[in-house]
Order: C-alpha cells, then sequence, then structure tokens
C-alpha cells in the first residue's frame, strides 16, 4: 500500500505504484487536465513519474510560478521542434527560460527573418494542436555522444562532454523531435496554448564574442490566452514608454561609442538629475545623516583589503602609473567610507554614524549587457554607510525601511515588495556572523510587519542583504534600493569606536541605497510616467507662449516673475502659430502652459493649459502661480 500525503494533509492510499498524473485523475478530471507536475517531497517531476512508496505530494499547475516555468521550458523545446523541422541544417544548443518567456539559440547559416519567425510560430502552433505525448529516458554518456553526433549536433556534444561524470543524462521526446534536458516538462504539447515569439537577436555560443555566432528566438507562454493577450498589451506600452526613445524625445541624454556605459547629459536631463540629488540630500539631512566624497581612484591594497580585488575583479576598471603602482576606479563606495569613519578617535556617543555619499562608480559590464540608462559602466550611486552598535542595528535597519517606503510613495510607487537575500556560496566571515547580520533584517521586518521574500544564497559576499523591488504603472516590477548589514568590512579594516567601559569595540556598517543607481532611477520613472514628470521633477515646469509678437514684452516678462517664484519657466516668442507652440510644448510633456494674447494682456489674464491639452480657464497671475507652486 501507498500512502500519498496531500498539501492539505489528506491522505490517499493505493494498492500499487502510479503516476502524478494518475493520482491527479483519481482526485478529479479537471484537476488531471490542469496538471502541469508533480511536486514529491519538495522535488520538481514530470506528471509521469512513478511513485513507488510514501511520500508527499503537491500537484503542479500552470497557476503555479514553477508550472509557469515549467510551460515556458517546454515552450523553448516546441520552438526546436519547429525550427528543426523548418530549417533541418539548424544546429540546436541551449534554450532557457528567463523573465517572462523562454528563448532558444542556433547555429544556421543565414540570419532568421520576421517571415521566418512567422513560419515557425505557425509551426509551432501546429505542433502544440497535435498534441505530441513527450517521453524521458536516460543515456548513458557515451550513449548520448554517439546520439547527438549521428544528428550533427554538435553543440549538444560539447555540452555532454562538459557536465560531470556523475551527471545524468535525461533527454525528452516529442514526435521526431529529442532535446537533451533534465525537465521537467509538460506531459503533452496540447498544454502549450498561449504563447507567442517576439523578436530575434544575435548571440555568441556560451556568451563569450571569441566563440561562434549564433541566433537567438525570443518568445513568451502564458497559462492563458487572457494572460498573454494582458502582457503584449504591456509590451506595447512599455515600447511606449521606453525611456531610450524618450530621453532623445525630450532632450534629456545620448549614449556615443566614444564611452559605452556612459551618459552623456543634456541640460534638461541635467536639471532632472539634479533634482533627484537636492531631493534626497534633504530627506537625508532630515533623517541625521552627513554627506561626504570619496575619490574616484583608490589603491589595489584598498580593494584588496575590502575583498573586492578577490571577489569583483573582472568587473573593476584599472590601471597603472610609473612608479608600479596599480588602482581602480571604485565600483562601490563602501570602502571610503570605511576609511572616513577610520579617521580618529569614534566614542559610542558618535553612533549611530550616518554619512551619505553621491558617489560615482565604474563597474564593468559586457557591451551586450548594457541597456539605456538601466545597464550603464559608470552611475551615480545615493549610498550612505551607517556605522552602529550591533544593540543598535535592528533598529537602523528598521528606520532605513520606513525611510525607504516613505521615499518610494512620495514618487508614486506604492507597490513595494521586499526580498531578503542571504547568505552566498563565495562569502567572507563565520557562520555566527552571518546568523546575527540576517537575523537583524528579519527581525526589522517583523518589527515593521512587513512581508518579504526569501532569496537564499544571493547575498552579497560580505553581507545578507534586502532589495526593495517597485512596481510601475504598467505592472513591471524593478528592483532599486538595498539595504545591507555587514561586520566582516569592519573586521578587515579594523576600525573600532571606545564603548562606556573605555574598550575598544567593532561597529557593525549598514550599506543602504534608495535610488540605487540614479541614471537607472530615472529610466525607471520616465517609463512609470511616460515622460510626462510630476510637475516638481519635470526639468522645464511652464512655457509661457505669445500669440503675436505684441505680447513678446510681456511674456518675457511673465517668464522672469515665474522664475523668481523658484519655477523652471521659459518664454516660447518665436513667430509660430500658437497651435503649433502648443502642440509642440505639449509632446515635450511640459506640465503648464500660459497662453498670452491681446485680450489676455489687456486684462492682466492668462490662459492656462496642461500638457494633456486640458483647458484651465483664464486666471491672474497670481492664481495661476499659486495652482502651481
Amino acid at each position: 500500500m501507498i500512502r500519498i500525503t496531500l498539501p492539505d494533509g489528506a491522505c490517499r492510499e493505493y494498492d500499487q505504484p502510479l503516476s502524478v498524473f494518475e493520482v491527479a485523475a483519481s482526485i478529479g478530471s479537471g484537476l488531471a487536465k490542469a496538471a502541469v507536475a508533480g511536486r514529491v517531497d519538495g522535488r520538481l517531476v514530470d506528471c509521469d513519474y512513478l511513485l513507488h512508496s510514501d511520500t508527499h505530494l503537491s500537484i503542479v499547475t500552470a497557476s503555479d510560478a514553477d508550472g509557469l516555468q515549467i510551460l515556458r521550458h517546454s515552450c523553448a523545446h516546441l520552438l526546436a521542434m519547429a525550427v528543426k523541422q523548418l530549417y533541418p541544417s539548424a544546429q540546436v544548443t541551449i534554450g532557457p527560460v528567463i523573465e517572462d518567456g523562454f528563448f532558444y539559440d542556433f547555429a544556421y547559416e543565414r540570419p532568421f527573418t520576421p517571415e521566418d519567425l512567422d513560419l515557425i510560430e505557425a509551426r509551432m502552433h501546429s505542433l502544440a494542436a497535435t498534441n505530441h505525448r513527450l517521453h524521458r529516458r536516460e543515456l548513458s554518456r557515451e550513449q548520448a555522444l554517439q546520439h547527438f553526433a549521428a544528428q550533427g549536433e554538435h553543440y549538444k556534444v560539447e555540452l555532454i562532454r562538459d557536465l560531470p561524470q556523475e551527471a545524468v543524462l535525461s533527454l525528452y521526446r516529442q514526435g521526431d523531435f529529442e532535446d537533451l534536458c533534465r525537465g521537467p516538462h509538460v506531459r503533452s504539447t496540447g498544454q502549450l496554448r498561449a504563447f507567442k515569439l517576439t523578436k530575434v537577436a544575435g548571440a555568441y555560443w556560451r556568451g563569450d564574442a571569441n566563440n561562434a555566432p549564433l541566433q537567438r528566438i525570443y518568445g513568451t507562454c502564458w497559462a492563458t490566452r487572457q494572460d498573454l493577450d494582458a502582457y503584449l498589451v504591456r509590451q506595447e506600452q512599455a515600447a511606449k514608454r521606453d525611456h531610450r526613445k524618450l530621453g532623445q524625445q525630450l532632450d534629456l541624454f545620448h549614449f556615443d561609442d566614444c564611452a559605452p556605459g556612459s551618459v552623456f547629459w543634456h541640460a534638461k536631463g541635467w536639471t532632472l538629475f539634479q533634482q533627484l540629488i537636492g531631493y534626497m540630500r534633504q530627506r537625508q539631512e532630515q533623517a541625521g545623516y552627513q554627506e561626504v566624497n570619496t575619490p574616484d581612484v583608490m589603491d589595489r591594497s584598498l580593494w584588496e583589503t575590502s575583498g573586492h580585488w578577490q571577489n569583483y575583479r573582472d568587473h573593476m576598471f584599472t590601471t597603472s602609473t610609473e612608479d608600479q603602482r596599480t588602482f581602480a576606479l571604485k565600483p562601490m563606495n563602501c570602502p571610503g567610507a570605511v576609511a572616513i569613519f577610520g579617521q580618529g578617535l569614534k566614542s559610542y556617543r558618535d553612533l549611530p554614524l550616518r554619512i551619505a555619499e553621491f558617489g560615482k562608480v565604474h563597474r564593468y559590464e559586457p557591451s551586450g549587457a548594457l541597456h539605456g540608462l538601466l545597464r550603464v559602466r559608470h552611475f551615480t550611486q545615493d549610498d550612505a554607510h551607517i556605522f552602529c552598535t550591533a544593540q543598535q542595528m535592528q533598529d537602523e535597519c528598521a528606520r532605513t525601511i520606513a525611510l525607504v517606503f516613505d521615499i518610494y510613495k512620495e514618487f508614486g510607487f506604492d507597490e513595494v515588495a521586499v526580498k531578503l537575500s542571504t547568505r552566498p556560496a563565495n562569502r567572507i566571515g563565520s557562520d555566527e556572523v552571518w546568523d546575527q547580520l540576517e537575523s537583524a533584517l528579519v527581525g526589522a521586518l517583523q518589527s515593521m510587519r512587513i512581508d518579504y521574500r526569501l532569496n537564499p544564497g544571493e547575498g552579497a559576499f560580505y553581507g545578507p542583504k534586502l532589495e526593495f523591488v517597485l512596481r510601475d504603472a504598467i505592472g513591471r516590477d524593478w528592483q532599486c534600493g538595498t539595504l545591507q548589514v555587514d561586520l566582516n568590512l569592519p573586521e578587515r579594516f579594523a576600525i573600532s569606536y571606545v564603548d562606556d567601559h573605555g574598550e575598544r569595540r567593532q561597529p557593525v556598517m549598514l550599506h543602504r541605497a534608495l535610488f540605487g543607481s540614479l541614471e537607472r532611477f530615472i529610466g525607471i520613472l520616465l517609463e512609470h510616467h511616460g515622460g510626462a514628470l510630476p510637475l516638481w521633477l519635470a526639468p522645464q515646469q511652464v512655457a509661457v507662449l505669445n500669440i503675436s509678437a505684441a505680447q513678446a514684452n510681456h511674456a518675457q516678462a511673465i517668464a522672469e516673475r515665474l522664475r523668481r517664484h523658484g519655477l523652471r519657466a521659459s518664454a516660447d516668442l518665436r513667430n509660430e502659430k500658437i497651435g503649433y507652440k502648443i502642440r509642440e510644448h505639449s509632446l515635450q510633456k511640459v506640465p503648464y502652459l500660459l497662453v498670452i494674447g491681446d485680450k489676455e494682456q489687456a486684462g492682466g489674464y492668462v490662459s492656462l493649459r496642461s500638457r494633456k491639452g486640458e483647458d484651465l480657464g483664464q486666471l491672474t497671475l497670481e492664481q495661476a502661480l499659486q495652482r502651481m507652486v
């Protein structure tokens, strides 16, 4: 007798071995139809997996996050099957799941075209409708090598050769197509109903530009057609809100190959940048932070002490001087903050010491990973480092978390999720230290009754961290701010304070960034607001438009008065039709337009319009100022 325990605690007994699918069918036909996989004692398995002994089982459906991942992975196999049928000489490489979808890389003699993608997608739908069953089998290493070599799949052969000797080599077959894969997969291709191919791009085998070029076909897959349609609408909205297009349209910034991954800020973009710094500077002063500044280039020995040289060297820009010294452009601001703390004797009365820096950092990112403001090599962080006692650590974490949530709300982000990333395999410090640090973060979250998601093993090499994830206006999630607790850097740099008994003690160090990268936060803001930034952030807040030359001096005087009241205003005195001017400034997302004609000039009024095209009526300048200020 086999005893199966279900997630609700109910138990079912069976007199012979049976598959996960058969258990689902015994519970109900609807569950069997929806089943994508099973979770046996916490391990994901195919629906055809046989249960031979007592176990805990949950049926995984497409509504589960794991179930959706399995759908997408199976869809990548469906894509490869379609490509092999249409283009038999194409070689398959790898096809992983990515956020919101999947891709598969192919080696083929010519570039795939948009017309090819249409043909491939149509063949995928046909193969899905055929409802091919998927079958799993295991081969020995030699059998697998012979199998794929005979098919001319040289990339698969290379993958197998690089796998550990003890690796289990499983293959999944659907119809006439078989692929190397760990699985699990759906039971049949008929379960793949809501998918679409989205684009084709260039790639390199194993991501190395020195290797053979490949073609990457991207796709998306969802549980239902409604989910797919909603995703495609979000993507359409995202394309309209693309910060790179908005940056060009609004004359905010540009990029140039002379400085890959670095931003050339134009006057309007730099105004926005400075608004963010000014806002954060004010909030930090109110919260008891002191602002500092540290060098951009520091000696290699500093980075060796911090551990960055050993753990982050591949992402650092370095240079050597004639006196045989090696320097690095700083990828992090942390060691500089430690150096400032280490100057002079610190007492427990000085703690917590909160120091902030708008520090420029440089990190090498592969050229293929660069993406507008969202992924750059040179950026500014709103870093802060808090030095405190162990007893103050949890309270300081809670203060920081409260500040993060309050600031994000002021920028229009009401949905903020928190992720807790714990100790990675490649780390410094003892388990006892990590226990202490992780418990401080958990304690702060629990004291504030904030839910969080656990990311095991994703912490920094020197300490666990919280990540704050914002949800934007069209439902996308963005990881921005971080909070890290650290006892390792203070120990490595041997910094200390004097406690109330006159003894030297090691402080705790908290690393905190709210915007994260200012460049990235601006990109997120632009896409969240579709370029129509709130009045206080807009690079140009008011445009004063004259209807004819007769009002030019009056319009100029109004613009000057607005500027005296602290508004970023300009007068557009060009000899153009007023409709043209209104349209142009509306496209520039200027929040308010003041229109001045003969009637307004004579009556001491202005006609106030919004960038949305709303006519807000005739107001005195004082009334318009009151509304805007």
